[in-house]
């Protein structure tokens, strides 16, 4: 071989061909390793994490006040108030502290009447755990705290310590060879003279590996011979996962790197239709990447970003991010105060070209909230608030691209959204069943989880849609049978055995928010048998997941409640069972053409997601995935 030649690069290919076809060649393989979570800020984690631990781990006063037997305060009014004695009838409460038995509730201290000597006078009754934290407020035991592939920041560590975890599994940083070349280049400035030039480049390579999430390992400037060049590349592609050679990739009789890794290796391009950045090599020696940059500043930073970046991340399981400010549709009607800029954590998809932003919970202590968040709306002060379909300016905290890829469901909560959210990307709002009829009609969201019974038939969903959608053709793909019942205590205690339990003085129910397929099921059977709901002690109490319910009845503030059989099992709980019913997804007919919900149907019917969803028992899989067109 002349190692003098003069190389001439004929290829101008365009960029996003070019890395095609180079990484289709590549056949990367990324490692994990464990490490601390107090140390894993910047990580990228490897699989899922689920919270070992509730947060708050012990039912905690929400306010300054009086901590009360909220049944003690019953009658209390402007005209007829009640006096209380400390010790015997109430204590006094700060914020955070525990909640004690028998007291079950808190009034706040600014509508305290002080007597003195240790009496106070209240206005108007308390009511079950009012005022309180309830265990598992911000995050319940067995929740998924963040899925995998997913980069920790700080709020996350905050999630994740508070979740009981103590080590995450993370990928394993790409080690990335940096090697300057060129007999011109120097690193001492004090070296600098006519004809020298400071190494810059490799410098900044560093930086952009470290940001990026690599590890840099950068060598000293190599000169323009070819067996000493040839020598150091051996040497770079043995220690490093990716090795980036600086200058000496373009055609003059100096510019050995191509006829180097050509020798080595292959060549795979060289020349991308890139201005600057033309005379760009990317290569494969021992089966690891290996590219030529060129040697001018700017062309070797938009090389790096456009071939290296990117590789970088497919190491640590990472796409290209680029964060900006965008305008969205917000699917819920947010109210705010004129007195302040209220950010508001929403989560963020696409549907029909309209970005919509779905509001997230927004309690100040709610730290999933920022964990789950794609973006953070921004409502000026001078609104009182914005109605659902009005424009929010969102400031994104993940990537658009990736946004754009999301699948965005509103209605129902059940815990395999969880799982299909870490199959593929999902957006979730739990608005209940009929609030996802409603985002579907709205044109809000690409599918809606529900399971609607019809009062009248006893069956699932169908009579919904045809009253919702008239005229229009919609369809419905089958999702899992899943068993509903009684979340009761370890051993049922109170002996609960049907709805006519409920109005026993010594049952306090726990229900799911109005719309919700479960309260619909719940007033189904109450209505059957006659029951008055206002005989019932607690149904005025909503949450709005079933491992909310199933939190309540674990740390003793609701006896029972109706849910699913794997929120009961997920918290080690007894479950009294009422049926099985339908969970399926509704979705407008011509959406059955988008990629992703193609997507959702393939992960749906996937064996990994019915091996996952059976390990948390109460589902079947009956005509799963399965379209049924409603018109």
């Amino acid at each position: 071989m002349d190692k003098n030649k003069r190389n001439i690069y004929i290829d101008n290919i365009d960029v996003e061909e070019a890395k095609k076809v180079y990484y289709d060649k590549l056949n990367i393989e990324p490692q994990w390793e464990e490490i601390d979570v107090v140390n894993s800020l910047g990580r990228v984690t490897f699989e899922a994490i689920y919270a070992k631990v509730s947060s708050p781990n012990y039912n905690a006063a929400a306010m300054d006040g009086i901590l009360v037997d909220s049944s003690n305060t019953l009658g209390a009014t402007e005209v007829n108030p009640k006096i209380l004695e400390e010790g015997k009838e109430f204590l006094y409460i700060n914020t955070g502290n525990p909640v004690v038995d028998p007291y079950d509730g808190v009034i706040m201290i600014e509508d305290v009447i002080e007597l003195g000597e240790g009496k106070v006078q209240i206005l108007k009754a308390a009511h079950p755990w009012q005022h309180v934290r309830p265990i598992g407020e911000d995050i319940v035991a067995t929740e998924m705290v963040v899925p995998s592939k997913h980069k920790v920041r700080p709020i996350d560590i905050g999630a994740l310590i508070s979740g009981g975890i103590e080590k995450v599994k993370v990928y394993k940083k790409p080690r990335i060879g940096i090697l300057p070349t060129g007999t011109e280049i120097i690193e001492d400035i004090k070296k600098l003279e006519t004809g020298k030039i400071i190494d810059s480049n490799s410098r900044v390579f560093e930086a952009l590996v470290i940001e990026d999430g690599g590890i840099p390992n950068r060598y000293s400037p190599i000169e323009d011979d070819y067996e000493k060049l040839k020598k150091a590349v051996l040497k770079g592609v043995e220690e490093n996962d990716i090795l980036i050679i600086g200058a000496g990739s373009s055609a003059g009789s100096k510019d050995y790197t191509v006829n180097i890794i050509e020798e080595l290796g292959e060549v795979v391009i060289h020349g991308v239709a890139l201005k600057p950045g033309k005379p760009t090599i990317l290569g494969i020696i021992k089966g690891k990447p290996v590219i030529g940059i060129p040697g001018y500043p700017v062309s070797a930073y938009l090389v790096f970003e456009t071939f290296v970046t990117p590789l970088i991340l497919k190491y640590i399981g990472l796409k290209e991010e680029k964060d900006t400010f965008v305008n969205a549709i917000i699917s819920k009607k947010i109210t705010s105060s004129l007195k302040n800029r209220e950010l508001v954590r929403v989560n963020l998809g696409y549907v029909n070209d309209k970005l919509i932003a779905t509001p997230l919970s927004s309690g100040a202590g709610v730290t999933m909230s920022l964990v789950k968040a794609d973006g953070i709306a921004i409502i000026p002060q001078s609104l009182e608030g914005i109605d659902a379909g009005g424009i929010v300016n969102v400031r994104l905290l993940k990537p658009l691209n990736q946004i754009k890829e999301t699948l965005v469901s509103i209605g129902s909560h059940d815990i395999i959204m969880d799982i299909i959210g870490d199959m593929m990307k999902l957006t979730s709002g739990h608005v209940g069943s009929m609030g996802g009829i409603l985002s579907t009609k709205r044109g809000e969201c690409h599918i809606a989880p529900i399971h609607l019974l019809d009062m009248e038939t006893g069956k699932y969903n169908v009579s919904y849609v045809k009253r919702y959608f008239p005229g229009q053709k919609m369809a419905i793909i089958k999702g899992v049978k899943r068993h509903q019942g009684f979340i009761v205590g370890r051993g049922n205690p109170k002996d609960i055995k049907d709805f006519s339990d409920l109005i026993r003085e010594d049952i306090v129910y726990i229900n799911r928010q109005r719309g919700a397929g479960t309260r619909i099921l719940l007033d189904y059977h109450l209505n059957k048998e006659n029951i008055d709901p206002s005989n019932i002690k607690g149904y005025d109490r909503e949450m709005t997941t079933h491992m909310a319910v199933a939190t309540a009845v674990k740390t003793g503030s609701a006896t029972t409640g109706l849910g699913t059989y794997s929120a009961a099992k997920a918290l080690n709980l007894d479950f009294i069972d009422i049926a099985y019913e339908d969970y399926d997804f509704l979705v407008p007919f011509e959406l059955l053409e988008d990629d992703r919900v193609k997507e959702f149907i393939k992960t749906l019917k996937s064996d990994e997601f019915k091996e996952r969803v059976e390990v948390l028992g109460g589902y079947g899989f009956e005509n799963i995935g399965k379209i049924i067109v409603v018109e």
